[in-house]
């Protein structure tokens, strides 16, 4: 059959090299399923518009179906998008008298966009379960280790005692805003384009409403300039994929530090390593490696979608075709990672005998030491600060004697005789003590952490929820779909 989109207005087909340079084939793979479902709601509008007759209405949709079911491998990859293939196919099926209607008020580029919009939204519900999988991890590792002394880190430094649970629950505080980033990018994602048409709607009389409640949308994009042209959703998406990204790095970052001989935090899994080709010793942390560097992949993402969309005029320009490439890319990276990191960290195996040991490795308790110093003898802090930087200097363990020693050379006289004894100096020193006594809200005494755990716990379920009742609304809606398309097959 003649394309059925140049045969009118063109005369010269394209080459083979033109072909493959202007096809989005390939990456409209990803929109396929989508595309079969904006046809079947199109479709139904248009019978209950009177727009196309129940006999042709049937007829589409079946041959919609049909196609749905043989999969996309069965479309003809010579058009240049599938859009076209996809109608063509139909056309081939039902004839053009018949299948020729089903693009009636519609133009590709409100149809690319709700597709678009369909197929992200499916990739964006399963990262926030994704996302709260990680969250739960981390938040059930936490739970073991409340008690599992480490030392905290300052520029990579040692800098005071901390807990395993109150470092990875850190972590999890940033995962919970990039889950509340993508539920927020949702919301925009989420909204009908389609009725729009080319971009100056149309004179049949669509029922935009009807499109957008058969697909499960959470309202219209009206303007339909707008509609067609705007991939601002595509930007704000891609740049939470790339912030989450950034948190993964970060995390998978620190796993390639512990897991080295210097540190020996932890160990990960096998299944999480690799060896070398020629030190059979090695154990190497190349997945967390990799996550660092499929980083690069979200933020090459965002900078291209950046590019590709600025100082474009409206409405629609060709331009917009090389988006969606970018944008599935960033979210297959983002989403496998995401499930990578939470199979790396419920896996490994922590060392906390080691953890503890580094807890006091590099002085690691003179903010303690400082802080008591100004509470027991109501010197200033700062001058607490030099007296203790002096005795960091020596690099020994302080005594009473030492104190005294490098107070009279600040102060001109000694701490023993404003209050300060030997035993508030060893319970400053003892990382224990340090830890409960942070516990001011988000610190990382026990009690505090027990506090907190139990909170975002909390907090969690109710994600869990809301990732539920967002599925169940996009899932009831196909449902629906799929019950009036095979009711009106029947008419």
């Amino acid at each position: 059959m003649s394309n059925i989109l140049r045969r009118g207005r063109l005369e010269a087909a394209q080459n083979e090299e033109i072909l493959r340079y202007t096809s989005s084939m390939e990456a409209d793979r990803w929109i396929f399923d989508a595309d079969i479902a904006v046809d079947l709601a199109h479709t139904v509008m248009l019978r209950e518009q009177d727009i196309i007759n129940k006999e042709d209405c049937s007829k589409i949709l079946s041959g919609l179906l049909r196609i749905r079911e043989e999969g996309m491998e069965k479309l003809d990859f010579s058009y240049e998008d599938i859009h076209i293939s996809l109608e063509s196919r139909l056309i081939d099926m039902v004839g053009e008298d018949v299948g020729g209607r089903m693009h009636s008020g519609r133009s590709r580029n409100d149809e690319v966009s709700t597709c678009i919009r369909l197929a992200l939204r499916e990739e964006l519900t399963g990262l926030l379960e994704e996302i709260f999988a990680l969250r739960n991890t981390l938040f059930s590792l936490a739970e073991k280790h409340i008690n599992t002394l480490m030392p905290g880190f300052t520029h990579l430094q040692h800098a005071q005692p901390t807990t395993l649970a109150h470092h990875l629950c850190a972590h999890e505080a940033a995962l919970g805003r990039d889950f509340d980033r993508v539920q927020d990018a949702f919301s925009r994602v989420n909204i009908c384009p389609l009725g729009a048409a080319a971009f100056a709607s149309t004179g049949f009389n669509l029922n935009r409403k009807r499109t957008q409640e058969l697909l499960g949308f959470e309202g219209l994009l009206e303007n339909s300039m707008d509609a067609v042209s705007s991939r601002d959703y595509l930007i704000e998406c891609a740049s939470v994929f790339t912030n989450m990204m950034i948190n993964l790095s970060r995390m998978a970052e620190e796993l390639v530090v512990w897991s080295s001989s210097e540190f020996n935090f932890i160990e990960l899994d096998d299944m999480y390593a690799s060896t070398s080709s020629i030190m059979p010793q090695k154990k190497n942390p190349d997945t967390a490696e990799l996550m660092r560097g499929k980083t690069g992949v979200a933020v090459g993402a965002l900078m291209s979608l950046v590019t590709i969309c600025k100082g474009l005029p409206l409405s629609y320009n060709r331009d917009l075709q090389e988006a969606t490439p970018n944008i599935w890319r960033s979210v297959e990276t983002v989403r496998a990672s995401v499930r990578v990191m939470e199979g790396m960290i419920r896996t490994m195996r922590v060392h906390p005998e080691v953890l503890a040991a580094q807890s006091v490795v590099g002085f690691t308790t003179a903010t303690e030491l400082a802080d008591t110093i100004v509470r027991e003898t109501g010197i200033p802090f700062r001058t607490a600060h030099q007296i203790v930087g002096m005795l960091a200097k020596e690099g020994e363990k302080p005594t009473m004697e030492k104190i005294d020693s490098a107070a009279k050379i600040v102060l001109g006289k000694s701490l023993s005789g404003l209050g300060l004894t030997e035993n508030m100096i060893k319970e400053a020193l003892d990382p224990v003590s340090n830890i409960k006594r942070r516990k001011l809200t988000g610190g990382p005494a026990p009690e505090e952490m027990r506090r907190y755990l139990s909170k975002r716990q909390t907090e969690l379920e109710l994600n869990k929820q809301e990732i539920a009742t967002l599925k169940d609304i996009i899932d009831s809606a196909f449902e629906n779909l799929l019950a009036i398309v095979n009711e009106y097959r029947k008419a």
